[in-house]
């Protein structure tokens, strides 16, 4: 399973992510967010306009061979969490059920791997805000 940690400083989240965390996270954010897409789209879809996305998708693209370190802000978290989410939806056929092979397809990844990164991300950002809650150290294993 997927486990993150952020070590929050400065309203941002530091983690560490593996190559294959961060070629998820560019094919979620990239796929919901077309070169057609508008800003007003954008927003509604994953919280935050092009600029944002774009800065996002040159930072977790590139060829990334080791674990490397990388800053998100909240509402950068809140983008990639509901492009986790929101991919799936676009493969629900109209009977009502999933297509994992369509989505396998165009996305290049399963299912289990968006869902897992998005329960990483909501897993580590409630872990860090519970021990900035308590006074302890955001990131402190």
């Amino acid at each position: 399973m997927t486990t993150l940690s952020f070590a929050t400083s400065d309203a941002s989240f530091g983690a560490r992510l593996l190559p294959a965390e961060a070629r998820v996270l560019y094919e979620a954010l990239s796929f919901c967010s077309p070169t057609d897409a508008t800003d007003a789209y954008l927003r509604l879809l994953l919280g935050a306009g092009q600029a944002v996305v774009d800065d996002l998708l040159e930072r977790l693209g590139g060829r990334h061979e080791e674990p490397f370190d990388i800053r998100f802000r909240a509402d950068e978290l809140h983008v990639l969490l509901s492009a986790l989410t929101n991919a799936a939806t676009h493969f629900v056929r109209a009977d009502g059920r999933f297509d994992p092979e369509a989505f396998h397809i165009r996305l290049g990844h399963f299912r289990q791997e968006f869902d897992a990164l998005a329960l990483a991300i909501n897993n580590a950002a409630y872990l860090a805000y519970e021990a900035g809650t308590s006074g302890a150290d955001p990131g402190a294993e």
